[in-house]
């Protein structure tokens, strides 16, 4: 595992969720060697999809933007040495049932044009 204790960057989830997130990360580490950052991110996205349903998103790496829609709750970004780890549950831009229900009536009207 890399030295060093993990450090929060920004979350939104709630505090024993995050300590899952951080001790997966350490698991991992043990499993794996820094530079499989794919490998990681897989092994904690399939650990939180089991422990909290479907739709988990990582990403790991020690270079990387992002800009991500999540559901509430579900967030959280950090690092463990130089290595930057970021797990959140993703999230449909459409989450108002009046909006969705918005765009069904309009994605219906435009197909009735067509035909």
């Amino acid at each position: 595992m890399l030295e060093g204790k993990a450090v929060i960057g920004d979350t939104d989830m709630l505090g024993t969720m995050q300590q899952d997130a951080l001790d997966l990360a350490a698991k991992a580490l043990d499993f794996f060697d820094v530079t499989e950052a794919t490998e990681i991110a897989r092994f904690l996205k399939k650990e939180f999809d089991t422990m909290y349903g479907p739709g988990w998103q990582c990403i790991v790496g020690t270079d990387f933007g992002s800009f991500v829609t999540h559901c509430y709750g579900c967030f959280i970004h950090f690092y463990i040495g130089s290595l930057a780890i970021l797990l959140f549950k993703g999230s449909a831009a459409l989450e108002d049932p009046k909006a969705k229900a918005e765009a069904e009536a309009d994605r219906f009207s435009a197909l009735q044009e067509i035909v």
